[in-house]
């Protein structure tokens, strides 16, 4: 079972469901869930080989899709999800194979299609790290930056480092064996009948016009939307927007079942 932490754990019916991108963690996405906690029950994830969820292969959709689909088992048998990145797409993957445990669903900046880019590079800078000659972040930091030149990215990574433990809270080893399953996505002929929001940044590159033929084969209702001025990070970035299109969204949904 994957770690999780819920919000909001005293209001009914069924709750969001947050699953976080490659290099993540629940703990990122903390303040987005503590806000739509005021109105539903939100539980975070710690996706596979990330954070305090087990380390274990492959790191693959459909293992991840079980994941969240036992997740969505233990609190109810159906829920709202959000994924972000490799999130969205464990998400994806979900909805098609559980078209039952899954309400409505929104995809942050991805798409059901294979990526040309690597994160082989992120792998390489965190295994450069002398954790050994680690006493503070900012030292972890301050080496970091030789590979990795966006504070921001550094920043990001940091938040998987156990300075006192001195070791990284991700399972480097079984990410870097399954990257080319992770950049891509599985054959998939099945299709989600539910609502989908495909929302993402409009000064991304993520989710494409020439990909939408792919997304309406799997989730014909698919609406798009972007936020603008967000990247990649919508959630991150325009957090206030991001919250906001994703409320008005499933509050839709919530106003349907009532």
């Amino acid at each position: 079972m994957l770690n999780t932490q819920t919000f909001g754990a005293d209001v009914p019916g069924p709750p969001i469901v947050i699953a976080h991108g490659l290099f993540g963690s629940g703990r990122n996405w903390g303040g987005i869930a503590r806000r739509l906690a005021e109105t539903r029950r939100v539980v975070t994830v710690d996706m596979r080989n990330h954070a305090s969820s087990p380390w274990i292969g492959p790191h693959r959709y459909p293992e991840m899709a079980e994941d969240l689909a036992e997740v969505i088992a233990g609190h109810g048998g159906q829920a709202d999800v959000i994924g972000h990145s490799m999130g969205g797409k464990a998400a994806m993957v979900l909805a098609l194979r559980h078209p039952q445990a899954v309400r409505r669903l929104v995809v942050a900046d991805i798409a059901p299609v294979d990526y040309g880019h690597t994160q082989q590079g992120m792998i390489d800078a965190m295994r450069s790290v002398d954790l050994s000659a680690v006493e503070t972040r900012g030292d972890a930091d301050a080496q970091l930056a030789g590979a990795v030149a966006e504070a921001g990215v550094r920043a990001f990574l940091l938040q998987s480092l156990d300075v006192k433990a001195r070791e990284w809270r991700l399972n480097l080893d079984q990410l870097e064996a399954d990257m080319p399953a992770i950049l891509g996505f599985p054959d998939m002929s099945e299709a989600f009948e539910g609502p989908v929001l495909m929302l993402s940044g409009a000064a991304s590159d993520y989710v494409r016009t020439e990909h939408r033929d792919a997304i309406r084969a799997l989730f014909p209702a698919a609406r798009f939307a972007k936020i603008p001025g967000a990247g990649h990070w919508l959630h991150a970035e325009k957090p206030r927007e991001f919250e906001a299109a994703v409320t008005a969204f499933l509050s839709a949904g919530a106003a349907v079942q009532a």
